[in-house]
């Protein structure tokens, strides 16, 4: 019996068992940097955690996070401060280019990272809690402003950070530069780019869960890592212009769908737009009374198809979407807010849309019958036999038989007066002077 195939059998085995169970070749030594340059919310919260478990992943020396963010959501940043200070690598947070900001949750977003840094020119600052939905009354508000306070003291104190200037950050909004915040030790340094950056903070040692970890990161490669297409959607379907935009082709689509029953597309595009405008609403500040009245400005211009109100239902629902329009997003925050430079074309255009409709609409209504017998009044046409009274004409290409009150001769030409049925009254066709 030959032995050689099953022992080359063997040995291709545990040639394949070997190379499983040998580590991964050694990573060149890299730090890894991500830049957020929007608002805090869900999708850049998803960004920031994946970015962290990939860096981890990757053995990278340590994770920077390039801010500029004028704040953002309080649920988004304290699910990103959770993974900040749970992550087994440095965070390092950079507020930079020139002229950049970490306000409101951007601020605490700071106070949270095992090294804060900021580039020249940039500020930090104003972190006093917004309510999103407005109309907090001040027992409340004070309730989430101590809450808020307590929370950003603990993180400041934990990092050994300033917690004096942190609770008046909150309480007062204040905001200060970048040199003042490395004055009063509110960040840790400040470097002009990342790679006087990757210089300042080699040799720093942090406190992370797993114990302390000495950085080691002058001269190491920068590994940029961007955001893959789903948190790029999400991110963009965060801004409430581009939610307000999909609410009002959500809503024409429909009311398209609506008036000309099996058109399909408008119908299919309408409700996919709605739907992620209600999925961006979740995260917006929306103010459902604003949803109401754009919905009643529509109901109102559909309300003009039946009732003759010469043009009054149609100025009413121009009011009605404007008003709406304006009241969708109740926030003082201008980046929880659709802007006036989207709201006055959307608003125009989609009442064009509806006062077009509506006007089509109004004329099919007050034309006359162009097809079947009713078609046939006003029409003329020639007399083919004698008329006294009755005979037959040919009017619009068909032979019809017909009756007038005055005698027609062959070949003279008549118009229609009525239909009987399937008889027409005529009458000669006067001669113009």
């Amino acid at each position: 019996m030959n032995r050689k195939p099953l022992f080359l059998s063997f040995v291709f085995l545990g040639l394949v068992l070997f190379s499983l169970s040998w580590p991964p070749a050694a990573q060149e030594k890299h730090v890894a940097v991500i830049k957020v340059n929007d608002v805090i919310t869900p999708a850049i919260a998803e960004f920031i955690s994946k970015s962290i478990e990939q860096a981890s992943k990757d053995r990278a020396q340590c994770l920077i996070i390039k801010m500029d963010t004028p704040g953002g959501l309080d649920l988004s940043m304290r699910d990103i401060i959770k993974d900040m200070m749970n992550a087994d690598i440095p965070i390092v947070v950079y507020v930079a280019p020139s002229g950049a900001r970490a306000a409101s949750a951007g601020a605490i977003i700071t106070l949270a990272s095992d090294i804060a840094a900021m580039a020249p020119g940039t500020n930090i600052g104003a972190a006093h809690p917004v309510a999103l939905g407005g109309g907090m009354d001040r027992k409340m508000a004070e309730k989430v402003t101590n809450d808020a306070i307590a929370y950003v003291k603990s993180i400041a104190e934990k990092k050994g950070r300033n917690a004096e200037w942190a609770a008046r950050a909150v309480r007062e909004s204040v905001s200060i530069t970048e040199t003042d915040a490395l004055k009063i030790k509110v960040i840790d340094l400040i470097a002009r780019d990342l790679e006087d950056l990757l210089g300042k903070i080699d040799g720093k040692t942090v406190e992370k869960p797993r114990g302390k970890i000495k950085l080691a990161t002058k001269g190491f490669k920068i590994n940029t890592m961007e955001m893959d297409f789903r948190q790029r959607f999400l991110a963009a379907l965060s801004n409430p212009n581009i939610a307000y935009i999909l609410m009002m082709i959500g809503m024409v689509g429909l009311y398209f769908e609506l008036a000309h029953p099996g058109a399909i597309f408008p119908g299919v595009i309408g409700g996919i737009c709605l739907i992620l405008a209600f999925f961006a609403f979740r995260t917006l500040p929306v103010n459902y009374a604003g949803v109401l009245l754009i919905l009643l400005g529509i109901f109102l211009f559909i309300a003009e198809i039946k009732i003759a109100s010469y043009g009054l239902l149609t100025v009413g629902g121009v009011v009605s979407l404007a008003l709406g329009s304006i009241m969708l997003f109740e926030s003082p925050l201008p980046y929880l807010r659709a802007s006036f430079a989207v709201i006055i074309p959307t608003i125009l255009a989609t009442a064009a849309f509806f006062i077009f409709a509506v006007t089509m609409v109004i004329k099919a209504y007050m034309a006359k019958p162009a097809t079947g017998s009713e078609g046939l009044v006003g029409e003329t046409g020639v007399a083919r036999t004698r008329l006294d009274p009755e005979g037959k004409v040919f009017v619009h290409g068909e032979w019809w038989n017909a009756y007038s009150d005055e005698i027609i001769e062959e070949g003279e030409k008549i118009r229609v007066l009525k239909t009987d049925g399937l008889t027409l009254k005529v009458e000669k066709l006067k001669k113009k002077n």
